[in-house]
């Protein structure tokens, strides 16, 4: 690749929200990373709420395993708050970047024989091919990961430019 390369993205927020929202990404209680700690969460406190209702038929040595089933509820409840502000704080993030892209006037791809650059609103992003550890893609999405973190929409550009940053990425990164 002698020349530069230049792919321009049409910054739709629709289509990266598309992505980055998938699959519940973005529910802070049923998320792939908070689904199961809320089950859990939930499991122990009907556990819980079991034994207070039948806490008449325990005898007075046997009253310490509410205290127990109290501590895994306040146990599940506090693992499930720090994967709930993880997914927060991540939502935050990513729509940070969304209101970003939504006011941006140029949104490009530079690509060169040693240098790939992200330009958005002339704020850019240079890195070279060997900053990036590792590229995926799907119908939907190409994603580059490494000194910078990407992801490119399909929809984003049209199926020639989509074809070519793919191309061009299997050829630059040794995955």
């Amino acid at each position: 690749m002698s020349e530069e390369k230049v792919i321009t993205l049409k910054p739709e927020r629709k289509n990266f929200e598309d992505i980055y929202f998938s699959g519940n990404q973005g529910s802070l209680l049923f998320s792939p990373t908070t689904k199961g700690k809320t089950i859990t969460t939930i499991a122990a406190a009907i556990i819980l709420l079991v034994a207070l209702l039948l806490k008449d038929n325990f005898s007075k040595e046997s009253q310490g395993i509410l205290y127990f089933f109290s501590f895994i509820l306040l146990l599940c409840a506090i693992y499930l708050s720090v994967s709930v502000n993880k997914v927060s704080r991540w939502k935050k993030q990513v729509n940070h970047y969304l209101n970003t892209l939504e006011k941006c006037k140029i949104y490009e791809i530079r690509i060169e024989h040693n240098f790939f650059t992200v330009n958005i609103d002339d704020e850019k992003e240079t890195s070279e091919w060997k900053d990036f550890e590792f590229f995926d893609s799907n119908n939907d999405f190409i994603s580059l990961e490494g000194k910078y973190s990407y992801m490119f929409p399909r929809k984003a550009m049209s199926e020639r430019e989509y074809s070519l940053l793919k191309t061009i990425l299997k050829e630059n990164i040794k995955s």
